[in-house]
């Protein structure tokens, strides 16, 4: 810690993390539990890209499910390496600038995915209330539009927030409670007034979070009662559809509207919901959205087909 010339504050190099456990027993439970969940979204999540680009006959639309799935490695792995990494490490610790930059990344990929889930929703609402304009309102170039819609507003989400935070001055402890950086934690270290910076996570993150959330259960509210007063054949594939979309928005938004809309003071659950953001949900969603997809599994076998045909050949030329 370096002092500032004349002051009474720091300038922070690094902070402590604290971590989640000092129990060696469960610190090996977790780092497996970890390694598994990590593992298993990372391969389920590039499974999904694979499967999706290598596969033309999915339409346009189905590129969204890419995107969430490029979004999902992405959160799975800003956090989750080192936090498996720390776990039996006595001195965990984090500069300033990966500290920084884990919060960016945090939440320029967390508001790229709220946007997107929308984004989701409105293909579900379009394919099954209005199937017959699905293909001319979901063209290549609207969903091109919604997709860099998405990014852009994650991208200024993140950077809305971050830009209060690179020149707070910090006086005293420089210890976080935490496996992660994230804004609530990383403002309390801070000799700034708290109380705006709290006001501003909690009204930014806070209120994307939540009014994303009523925006999307309103919306699978509006084509369930839709679909109920069709009574359609249709109707049992789509409620299938709806439920897995409901799960995936409940399992995100439930632990981001409780530690950003009431952030300060932080509660005892924040660890365990900063780990199901990071790392739980990431492992579902592949879970949810694709393995109970008829329309990607079909693809998926095609894709393993070609690749055990390929080992093979290749097993075949070198036995020769």
């Amino acid at each position: 810690m370096k002092p500032l010339g004349g002051g009474n504050h720091s300038v922070l190099s690094e902070f402590v993390l604290l971590g989640l456990t000092s129990s060696l027993d469960m610190q090996i439970l977790l780092f497996l539990f970890f390694t598994t969940c990590y593992v298993a979204s990372v391969l389920g999540n590039l499974l999904t890209m694979l499967t999706i680009i290598s596969d033309c006959r999915l339409h346009s639309p189905m590129y969204f499910l890419a995107n969430l799935s490029f979004i999902d490695t992405g959160v799975a792995s800003i956090a989750s390496p080192k936090m498996m990494y720390d776990l039996f490490r006595a001195y965990k610790v984090i500069s300033l600038h990966g500290c920084l930059t884990q919060m960016f990344f945090i939440h320029t990929v967390g508001g790229t995915e709220m946007v997107l889930l929308v984004v989701m929703a409105y293909d579900r609402y379009v394919a099954i209330c209005k199937p017959l304009h699905y293909l001319t309102t979901m063209s290549p170039r609207t969903c091109a539009c919604l997709l860099a819609l998405a990014w852009t507003v994650g991208l200024l989400h993140s950077v809305a927030q971050l830009a209060f935070m690179v020149n707070l001055p910090f006086c005293g402890t420089n210890t976080m409670d935490s496996f992660y950086c994230d804004f609530p934690r990383f403002i309390k270290l801070a000799c700034a007034d708290s109380y705006s910076l709290e006001f501003l996570v909690a009204a930014n993150s806070g209120f994307i979070s939540t009014g994303t959330f009523f925006i999307l259960m309103a919306s699978y509210v509006f084509i369930l009662v839709t679909v109920r007063k069709r009574a359609s054949g249709g109707s049992p594939k789509a409620l299938s559809t709806l439920s897995a979309h409901v799960t995936v928005v409940v399992f995100f938004f439930g632990p981001c509207i409780i530690v950003y809309v009431w952030p300060f003071p932080s509660l005892p659950i924040d660890k365990f919901l900063a780990v199901f953001d990071a790392l739980i949900t990431p492992f579902l969603n592949p879970v949810i959205y694709t393995f109970r997809n008829k329309e990607m599994q079909v693809p998926m076998r095609r894709l393993f087909d070609k690749a055990l045909v390929s080992l093979r050949k290749r097993y075949f030329m070198r036995g020769i």
